[in-house]
């Protein structure tokens, strides 16, 4: 009788004691794998792109280049701030815009009404929306499923109908349809006033750069760790203390007053706000396109998006939009549906792909 050697009778599947090697942890909140491209990388590309960009009005100083200039990184700021919502939050925010309009209608009122400088009117417009964004929050980030967008739609949409027939409520005017203009008070870096398209281009370019810079905190900093543990399994985050809706919550406030900023100067670039524009749902679906088609969750892909998208709306809008009126809506459709069924990680996945082949991306860096 033979006797089988030990070795054939242990399992392929099982390790010999001396291949058993300690597993390895995930990073820590705030820290990087050694592999890992260094999140400083990314705060030093968004230095670099925010120079440069300042420099661009030295050298183009055609008015309506600068002008579309303007309004690209307008709507790549209002993407970046949607971005926080869906990218991170993982809830699909349909009624975003309502929050731009809150800080227009705020930042407008505050400086025909009271005086106040856009300056100091814009943040209190920011902060008001992101009170706003509290009561629809809370009681949506307790539930689960579409709630949370089936709710931001529905306040966007009856706060656009309550404030275009609406003259005035308690002795503030806000002329129904027909909407607010800001009264020209001349060239006045105070009153964010100007002649020249160069100074409009610079407010906006800083308000990227402090969008994009938040993004990469927020990529870096305990909120995005729990942000994207709970988006990843929100049963499991709960099991280790994580508390769902706080941080939600944290995370829309954010957003919103970034959004309601972004109202604030939209108000006082087209020197004009209204509820169809600035509360609308067209303004909604710009953010949340440029957003998921460049790439969600990322800190460039909301601009990438922009960068795309924002031209080719002007363009549909400027040739086609007397005989075929909604066409870039079409064209929207179609380029998400291209995307998601091609591209499901957004445009910015090939790209970064592109710079680690050129080495130009460390590897393991999320931009």
């Amino acid at each position: 009788m033979t006797t089988a050697r030990p070795d054939r009778l242990r399992s392929p599947a099982v390790p010999r004691p001396d291949e058993i090697r300690a597993p390895s942890l995930p990073a820590a909140p705030g820290r990087r794998p050694r592999d890992a491209g260094t999140g400083f990388g990314t705060l030093g590309l968004i230095a670099l792109m925010t120079l440069a960009a300042m420099a661009l009005p030295l050298v183009v100083t055609d008015s309506y280049l600068l002008h579309s200039c303007i309004v690209v990184l307008f709507f790549a700021y209002m993407a970046t701030a949607w971005n926080f919502v869906c990218g991170y939050v993982g809830q699909l925010s349909i009624g975003h815009a309502m929050f731009a309009g809150v800080g227009g209608y705020a930042t407008v009122l505050m400086f025909t009404g009271l005086g106040l400088s856009p300056w100091l009117g814009m943040p209190v417009g920011g902060l008001l929306a992101a009170l706003l964004s509290v009561v629809v929050g809370y009681p949506t980030f307790r539930l689960r499923g579409p709630y949370f967008a089936l709710t931001t739609i529905a306040f966007a949409e009856m706060i656009r109908i309550w404030v275009e027939n609406t003259d005035t409520v308690l002795g503030i005017p806000l002329n129904g349809a027909a909407g607010l203009t800001v009264p020209l008070r001349g060239e006045s870096l105070a009153a964010l006033q100007f002649n020249a398209k160069a100074p409009y281009y610079w407010v906006i370019v800083g308000l990227l750069a402090g969008a994009l810079t938040a993004t990469w905190w927020l990529e870096r900093s305990k909120l995005g760790f729990y942000l994207k543990a709970i988006r990843g399994d929100r049963d499991a985050a709960e099991s280790l203390g994580i508390s769902p809706a706080r941080y939600q919550l944290v995370a829309l406030a954010i957003s919103a007053f970034m959004t309601g900023i972004g109202g604030g100067f939209y108000a006082q670039f087209f020197r004009y706000v209204n509820a169809e524009r600035l509360i609308g749902v067209d303004l909604s679906i710009d953010m949340a396109l440029m957003s998921i088609i460049g790439g969600q969750g990322t800190v460039f892909g909301p601009l990438l998006g922009a960068i795309l998208l924002a031209p080719l709306a002007e363009i549909t809008r400027g040739h086609l939009g007397g005989s075929l009126l909604g066409l870039h809506i079409v064209v929207y459709g179609i380029i998400l549906m291209l995307a998601v069924l091609y591209l499901p990680k957004g445009l910015i996945a090939p790209l970064r792909s592109l710079l680690a082949r050129l080495g130009l991306l460390g590897r393991g860096g999320r931009r």
